[in-house]
C-alpha cells in the first residue's frame, strides 16, 4: 500500500495552520489535482467538527471523485480523514500541529491510499504519488499568502515508504 509521510517545521503558528487545513472549501485554489470540492455535511463533536466533503480529483482526461469523513480536533491539533466512498480501497490522512514558539510549529502530514482498481492504480498511482509529495509544499505556500511569510528558518525531512 503506497504510503507518504512528512514532517517539517513552518514559520506559522499551530493555529494558523490548523486553520488553514481546516477551511476545505478552499482547497480548489491551491491543493495539487484537487479540482472541486463539495461539503455534503457538518456536524459538532465534542470540540470538534466532523465534516462530511466530496472531492473530485482530476489529471489531464481522468477525473474521480470520493467523499470523505474529516474530523476536525482543534483541541489535539489535530485532522483526520477517512475515506467514505470513491475509487479508494483504502484512504487515510492524517494532519498534525505541534507549537515550536509563538510563531511556528511542526506540521506532520501522513497519508496510505490504495485504489480498488489496478488499472486505476497504473494510470494514477506515479501522479497521485508526486501530487502528495508536493501537498506540503502547497500548505505551506498557501499558509505564506494568507498568513504573511516570517523569517523563521524552515527544516523539514520528507520520508517515503
Amino acid at each position: 500500500m503506497p504510503q507518504f509521510q512528512t514532517t517539517r517545521r513552518v514559520a506559522h503558528s499551530a493555529e494558523e495552520m490548523f486553520a488553514l487545513v481546516a477551511d476545505i472549501e478552499r482547497y480548489p485554489e491551491f491543493v495539487p489535482l484537487c479540482e472541486s470540492l463539495r461539503v455534503i455535511g457538518r456536524k459538532p463533536d465534542g470540540a470538534g467538527e466532523i465534516v462530511t466533503a466530496s472531492m473530485t480529483v482530476a489529471y489531464k482526461m481522468i477525473r474521480e471523485s470520493f467523499t470523505s469523513r474529516i474530523l476536525l480536533d482543534a483541541p489535539a491539533r489535530q485532522i483526520r480523514v477517512n475515506y467514505i466512498d470513491g475509487p479508494f480501497r483504502y484512504l487515510e490522512n492524517v494532519w498534525s500541529f505541534r507549537p515550536m514558539g509563538e510563531r511556528s510549529c511542526e506540521v506532520g502530514f501522513s497519508l496510505k491510499y490504495e485504489f480498488k482498481s489496478r488499472m486505476l492504480q497504473m494510470l494514477m498511482g506515479a501522479v497521485f504519488d508526486r501530487a502528495f509529495r508536493k501537498f506540503a509544499d502547497a500548505f505551506e505556500a498557501r499558509a505564506d499568502t494568507v498568513y504573511g511569510r516570517s523569517q523563521i528558518a524552515q527544516q523539514g525531512s520528507n520520508s517515503v515508504t
